[in-house]
């Protein structure tokens, strides 16, 4: 039996509603919980902002007082660290070589654990025979008891590697803009998930939205096409506004600048994301209104 197929057969005998019930309280969820939580953020296309956005739900949540496991699995064009003002280092290579173990190879931060890849690694490149998301999910079984969520920053595109780990997770948070090209992509990655794993259900986060009218057009267009074609559901989080100001600026606002308003826009997304999938009460400010009558009166503020 292939791999893909267990990571399939995996998926379905994990559906959330034996291990999630639905919960009234973020402290009675903590209590029983037994598995971690897994999330990937995906998407057809690179530069849509999944990295930044993998990040600011981990760091968001360790704010909460989960403990989280990022694991950037752009394993060799990794930028996580980048983006958070670390050195790089190639800790994953020596992961995989047995040299390190798990808990070294890791970036710690209080509740905040990350697994970041290595950069333009000759060696990683050259290396054919391993299986990198296999390895990960080994890996993984040892240490997943540890961990409230795991996120995984999956690399844009329908890689095998990317699609099992996207296929192994029990949510996949798709990260689209306008661009008619992201939208293809994504609809492709969301057709091969469907087609090759068994995926049924995916969520939506639309990101540098410039108006309410381009949101909705956005949304239309992925969830109606992916239930009309493929009879997969859309489950939709949310959008972030499009960041205008000096791009260099745009992760420091984003991930640690709380009164900007990329970052308040994503403590929405973040509101629907507790109650749509883990049927959890909002876990921060509660969102007075409809999601997209706040996203439309941001927007026109631009």
């Amino acid at each position: 039996m292939s791999f893909e197929t267990n990571v399939s057969q995996w998926l379905e005998s994990f559906k959330h509603e034996e291990n999630f019930p639905n919960l009234s309280t973020f402290p009675r969820f903590k209590q029983v919980v037994r598995r971690p939580v897994s999330i990937s953020i995906t998407g057809g296309k690179g530069g849509v902002g999944k990295t930044s956005i993998s990040l600011k739900y981990a760091l968001e949540l360790k704010k909460i007082g989960y403990k989280v496991l990022y694991i950037d699995f752009d394993y060799n064009l990794s930028n996580s660290r980048i983006k958070l003002g670390l050195p790089l280092d190639d800790n994953f290579k020596k992961l995989l070589r047995r040299e390190i173990d798990f808990d070294s190879a890791l970036y710690k931060n209080g509740n905040f654990h990350m697994l970041s890849g290595c950069n333009g690694d000759v060696d990683i490149f050259d290396e054919q025979s391993i299986r990198f998301d296999n390895e990960l999910i080994n890996l993984l079984a040892s240490h997943e008891k540890d961990y409230d969520f795991i996120l995984f920053d999956c690399p844009a595109g329908i890689n095998k590697d990317a699609l099992s780990i996207n296929a192994y997770c029990d949510h996949r948070f798709i990260v689209v803009t306008a661009d008619k090209s992201s939208i293809t992509d994504s609809y492709s990655l969301i057709k091969v998930l469907k087609l090759r794993y068994g995926v049924n259900e995916n969520h939506l986060i639309v990101n540098k939205v410039e108006n309410l009218a381009q949101y909705k057009k956005v949304v239309k267009t992925i969830s109606e096409t992916a239930e009309n074609f493929l009879g997969v559901r859309t489950s939709v989080l949310g959008g972030i506004s499009n960041y205008r100001d000096k791009p260099e600026e745009f992760d420091y606002q984003f991930l640690f600048e709380e009164n900007s308003k990329i970052h308040k826009d994503f403590l929405k997304v973040l509101n629907v994301t507790a109650e749509k999938c883990l049927h959890l009460v909002p876990c921060v400010n509660p969102v007075h209104g409809i999601q997209e009558q706040v996203l439309e009166k941001e927007v026109q503020t631009i």
